[in-house]
């Protein structure tokens, strides 16, 4: 039987990734293996506690994060999200998907904070990138793995707010926008910036230390160069040590701006089987707010449009949860997501099994890389 070593070392062997940190757990058994270097050039080899760019695995803790809000009364689902976005108080909407942008009609019903958790507020990306007003949002909504891109938020959501909603509101699910509104949410309402509140009411209590937006000088030596292939098959460096992660962003990126490790990952992921307690026996989140973010919110008319990112998949509150085999490697059930930085994380509720596999090498669309589809089916058949 092929081990994880050998499944990661082929993939580095083959110039494919300078290395990768995998780990599979299932209760007290936890397999962490780490091969290859931080960077193309052979320097540090990888270690378990290196750091990477988890990009959009980072949704997860963001509704998380709402979700304490939820909890604690200070905001409520059905709140509509203009009571504190006022840039989205009064929305407009194309009159069909395909229609020109200044073709709009006035939202039916407010945009709500469960719309925002699952994704349907009507902004995002559908399996159409064409569509005009998709096209559009792409002014805005830039590439995550380069904060770089963005502006402070109030200048973000100014932006976003002159552009129509592609769907009215709960109509459709829609990748990817929500997770930055959710942020911006979250630090409109408490008055704390998202790092601050994600450091006090996460971080701290699941004793994630390695977990946040910018990685200070005396990490840098952990921290993971970041590559995008080339045309001829080449590893092309996108960002370094002292790159983009060396400050803080001017709007921290809930959708994917977060860099962490395997092991303040697992604590994340195991607290969600727990009920929402940490191992220290700290509650983090209530047990039905992870209910909430590990079930599917989504119909099959929702699916249908966001197809190409949901095969054999819902969503729930900040990651997918598997519906169908329609993969050898989905298991009903499954919670999780991966990062277009080459990273993947999921969990089981009914059984506590907790799969990472992180590397440092983009994915250029939503199909998970070939490393992340054989760790998937490794982890199946362990």
């Amino acid at each position: 039987m092929t081990t994880l070593h050998d499944l990661l070392e082929a993939h580095v062997g083959a110039g494919a990734l300078p290395g990768a940190v995998g780990l599979v757990a299932r209760g007290d058994q936890v397999e962490v293996v780490a091969v290859g270097a931080q960077d193309v050039g052979g320097g540090a080899p990888m270690a378990r506690d290196s750091i990477f760019r988890v990009a959009s695995i980072t949704k997860s803790v963001t509704a998380a994060a709402l979700l304490i809000l939820v909890e604690e009364g200070t905001i409520a689902l059905d709140d509509p999200v203009g009571m504190w976005l006022p840039e989205l108080g009064k929305t407009v909407v194309v009159r069909t998907p395909a229609s020109p942008v200044d073709d709009v009609v006035p939202a039916d019903r407010p945009i709500t904070v469960f719309d925002v958790l699952a994704s349907r507020a009507g902004y995002g990306f559908p399996s159409d990138f064409t569509l005009p007003a998709v096209q559009e949002l792409f002014t805005v909504q830039k590439d995550g793995r380069v904060p770089s891109n963005f502006p402070p938020a109030d200048e973000w959501m100014a932006a976003l707010g002159r552009i129509p909603l592609l769907y009215q509101p709960g109509a459709a699910w829609l990748y990817d926008t929500c997770s930055v509104l959710q942020g911006v949410l979250i630090s409109r309402v408490t008055g704390q910036s998202l790092p601050e509140f994600l450091a006090e009411r996460i971080f701290g209590p699941l004793g994630m230390v390695d977990t946040g937006f910018e990685v200070p000088a005396a990490k840098r030596g952990r921290f993971t160069s970041f590559y995008r292939p080339g045309d001829d098959g080449s590893l092309e460096l996108a960002d370094g040590p002292d790159g983009e992660w060396s400050s803080l962003p001017a709007l921290p990126l809930g959708n994917g701006g977060l860099a962490s490790t395997a092991d303040d990952w697992l604590a994340f992921c195991r607290m969600l089987p727990a009920g929402g307690v940490a191992a220290d026996g700290r509650r983090v989140l209530s047990a039905d707010s992870v209910h909430m973010m590990t079930t599917d919110h989504t119909n099959p008319a929702q699916r249908d449009i966001g197809r190409l990112f949901l095969e054999g998949q819902g969503w729930g509150f900040g990651g997918s949860v598997d519906i169908d085999r329609t993969n050898p490697w989905n298991t009903p059930g499954r919670y999780g997501w991966v990062g277009g930085t080459g990273t993947a994380a999921h969990v089981i509720p009914a059984t506590g099994a907790v799969t990472i596999l992180l590397t440092q090498v983009a994915a250029m669309g939503p199909v998970p890389a070939p490393v992340i589809r054989e760790f998937w089916q490794y982890a199946a058949d362990a």
